[in-house]
C-alpha cells in the first residue's frame, strides 16, 4: 500500500521486472494482480519478506540471490510506526528491528 505500492507500479509501468517484499501473502497478492492488470507487465512477483525478522531478511535474500540474474533497484520502504513496546523473537525491539536492522540487513546481503 502507500508509497511502496506505487513505486513498484510505476518501476511495472516501465517494463521492469518487479518484486513485491510483503508481509502478508493475501495483501501482496492483490497489490501484485492490481499492478499487472494496471500495467500490463507478467512480471510482477511477489515473495514474503517480514523485515522485522532477521531470520526472514536472510530467507528472503537468499531466494532472490538464488532466483534472480541480477538486480538493478532495492527501495526500502517497509516501516512501522506508534506499535505498542515489543520484542521479536529474536530478541530484538520491534520498531527498530523493522525500521533500521531489517532494511539494513536487506541491503547488505544483496550486495554480495
Amino acid at each position: 500500500a502507500g508509497i511502496g505500492k506505487c513505486i513498484a507500479l510505476e518501476l511495472a509501468r516501465r517494463n521492469a521486472r518487479t518484486i513485491l517484499a510483503c508481509r502478508s501473502q493475501e495483501r501482496g497478492q492483490a497489490a501484485v494482480e492490481e499492478i499487472r492488470a494496471a500495467t500490463g507487465n507478467p512480471a510482477v512477483l511477489l515473495r514474503l519478506l517480514d523485515t522485522s525478522s532477521l531470520a526472514s531478511v536472510r530467507a528472503f535474500t537468499q531466494a532472490v540471490l538464488r532466483e534472480e540474474k541480477r538486480l538493478d533497484v532495492l527501495v526500502n520502504n517497509a516501516g512501522v510506526t506508534g506499535l505498542p513496546f515489543a520484542i521479536t523473537p529474536e530478541g530484538l525491539e520491534q520498531t527498530f528491528a523493522t525500521n533500521y536492522l531489517g532494511p539494513f540487513l536487506l541491503t547488505n546481503l544483496l550486495l554480495g
